[in-house]
């Protein structure tokens, strides 16, 4: 006579979500996670600053908003305000 067969069962995964950065390095003077961004909801503005060289920048947000998108909105500017210097020169 034969045994009955265990059924297994099967395990279930869990993903860990990933969690973005909300301190990055300045593009000023090169320090890593120096840079901190700040929400004001109510005012719908980000302020993102630096606390080695205060540089700083702000900008409009929605309730969809995340500091990385803060950050890369503040590179993209310098990049930009570098290509009209360029321009300009």
């Amino acid at each position: 006579m034969g045994r009955k067969k265990s059924k297994r069962k099967s395990q279930k995964t869990t993903r860990r979500q990933q969690v973005l950065p909300t301190i990055f390095d300045c593009p000023f003077c090169n320090h890593e996670y120096s840079c901190n961004v700040k929400f004001d909801r109510r005012k719908r503005r980000a302020q993102i600053l630096c606390r080695i060289c205060f540089e700083m920048y702000e900008m409009d947000v929605h309730h969809l908003s995340e500091p990385i998108d803060v950050y890369n909105a503040w590179i993209n500017a310098c990049e930009e305000t570098n290509k009209n210097q360029l321009i300009v020169s």
